[in-house]
């Protein structure tokens, strides 16, 4: 699924040649699959879309209450025939807002250089460099994402309150119909990047097969998929549409509580914001985010092309969507308590990377709360047998944990779910997901780190011994 956290490899590179044994199989996704990771990716290949039906279905049609359907169908009272008989088909309607949508952010993507760095001090777009790929390349991205987020919504304020165009609902109104889109273009995206994989590679050596079709297919074979020089499948899906969606879908919901209820009430407001806040960092930062997890280590599959699509956009939401059925009026402590909750999250989240980008640029010549950074040194080799070397930095938030600035997100996981009370426990799914995932990445992203930097890593875990929580784990 798309991952938006980001990874932790607070470092700094240079590189020289080296006549080193290729270890290019040593980072990057896998080369073989064990039982236990081809059983979950069947699992989730066959599951990920009906659990995301099951929530969205639940708010539909049973007011969020997850028990609702398995309860009732334990008891007898409803069929698998009624719940089938309340699915809302794929419509046209819905078929052309999807279309219209994903080719204007193709537009936004393709047509349009950045003109924010211009004009906007300390924002980083236009051509930007990538990290280098485990066959030594690196790539050149267009950062332009602020600039089609902005664009985005400035046309929808524009319509809701001067054109009228359509409705401000019209998401919410669809919300089902366009699920079925959606899950249309992540199939037909993660197949085709797999086909693309074996017929037209655009960078042969940066491509893993593993031998093995559902670890393929869900995991991706090509390293950074593209057509032409320019469109990136990773960059375009984790960050167009879903993303830029995220906003626009809250603003759905919020209009929606407004045309039924006559007010919006302040846990949607908080809701809003807060994930604004995270949306619009993301957008800031894009350039940095060519740095992270998503784009150094995963391969473009089935994980990203369909959880981009349909995972980030349904289940990311689900607060807001909570809050049309079930609305909240906070007391005006509790809304203080979750807005400052939500606000810490962010700025650990935010300093914590912050650190690590300080750090990279200037390949450690800063200060970090003041004082000069430490940092093991550590080295690893890419398929062009070229060795380079990384500095992990140990100071600051960094000396602390390993993955800190994910202890930050789910802090800000968190305040987006108290955002919804304690009526149900659908809202929480979102934490719930956050804390597995993050742990996970953890795991997954240090055993890429342990067979990449070698006895380097050791040295780094023994001078930073936890990974999320300082003195727990």
């Amino acid at each position: 699924m798309m991952e938006h956290p980001q990874s932790n490899l607070p470092r700094s590179q240079n590189s020289r040649r080296g006549g080193e044994k290729n270890d290019q199989g040593q980072w990057g996704r896998a080369w073989e699959v064990d039982w236990f990771s081809l059983a979950s990716v069947i699992f989730l290949l066959l599951f990920a879309p009906l659990i995301v039906y099951y929530f969205v279905m639940s708010c539909s049609q049973y007011g969020c209450a997850m028990t609702g359907p398995v309860l009732g169908l334990y008891t007898g009272t409803l069929h698998l025939s009624d719940i089938w008989n309340q699915i809302q088909p794929l419509t046209w309607r819905a078929v052309t807002i999807y279309v219209v949508w994903v080719m204007f952010q193709v537009f936004l993507y393709m047509a349009l250089p950045d003109f924010c760095h211009k004009f906007l001090p300390g924002y980083v777009g236009g051509v930007q460099e990538g990290a280098r790929t485990p066959a030594g390349k690196m790539n050149k991205y267009e950062i332009n994402g602020l600039q089609a987020w902005i664009i985005t919504h400035l046309l929808w304020f524009a319509n809701a309150y001067y054109f009228h165009w359509f409705s401000p609902t019209i998401i919410f109104d669809n919300w089902i119909p366009l699920l079925w889109c959606a899950n249309i273009l992540g199939y037909i995206v993660s197949a085709f990047a797999m086909v693309k994989a074996y017929i037209f590679p655009t960078d042969a050596k940066d491509c893993k097969f593993t031998g093995n079709f559902f670890y393929d297919f869900m995991m991706g074979i090509e390293f950074n998929p593209r057509i032409g020089k320019w469109f990136d499948f990773k960059l375009f899906f984790n960050g167009r549409p879903g993303i830029v969606a995220w906003t626009l879908i809250n603003l759905s919901y919020a209009a929606k509580q407004q045309e039924l209820y006559g007010q919006v009430t302040n846990s949607m407001i908080l809701i809003n914001v807060l994930q604004a806040i995270y949306v619009l960092d993301f957008f800031w930062n894009e350039a940095w985010y060519l740095k992270t997890i998503d784009i150094c280590h995963d391969h473009f599959g089935w994980y990203l092309g369909w959880g981009d699509c349909v995972w980030l956009p349904y289940l990311y939401t689900l607060q807001g969507l909570y809050l049309v059925y079930n609305p909240v009026q906070l007391p005006t402590a509790n809304a203080m308590g979750v807005l400052l909750l939500g606000l810490v999250g962010y700025y650990i989240f935010r300093m914590t990377n912050h650190q690590k980008d300080l750090f990279r640029r200037t390949d450690g010549r800063c200060r970090i709360w003041g004082n000069k950074p430490q940092y093991v040194e550590c080295s690893y080799t890419s398929a062009d047998r070229q060795r380079h070397h990384s500095k992990l930095l140990i100071s600051g938030f960094w000396g602390w944990a390993r993955h800190f600035n994910y202890t930050g997100d789910l802090l800000g996981s968190l305040a987006y779910c108290l955002t919804c009370g304690f009526g149900h426990i659908l809202p929480y799914f979102y934490v719930i997901y956050m804390t597995i995932l993050l742990t996970h990445r953890c795991i997954r992203d240090e055993h890429r780190c342990s067979n990449k930097y070698g006895k380097g890593w050791e040295q780094y875990t023994t001078a930073v011994p936890y990974r999320l929580l300082p003195g727990i784990f």
